[in-house]
């Protein structure tokens, strides 16, 4: 048995919502390329997360982390917070 500890994967994200107790759901964006015309396109994923402490707002930059599943939905976990969102 190895003694290697594996890394869990992560992905940063924007917060669009954190109506629900204990859950953030984050927006994902990448890029990819059309296999035919080359051009780049946006693509987005949308993901809920766990957040112990109710910490994040809508449009906090966020970095979250694989895990096992929570709930049905759930089997992310916020791992940290990179921006707060610009309160006006």
């Amino acid at each position: 048995m190895s003694t290697e500890t594996v890394q869990a994967k992560t992905v940063t994200g924007t917060v669009i919502s954190n109506k629900m107790d204990k859950t953030i759901s984050v927006l994902i964006e990448r890029t990819v390329k059309h296999p035919l015309y080359g051009k780049f396109m946006r693509r987005s994923t949308k993901l809920m997360a766990h957040d112990e402490a109710n910490e994040c707002n809508e449009g906090d930059i966020v970095v979250i982390e694989a895990t096992r599943p929570l709930s049905k939905n759930k089997s992310w976990r916020l791992q940290k917070v990179v921006s707060k969102a610009q309160v006006v």
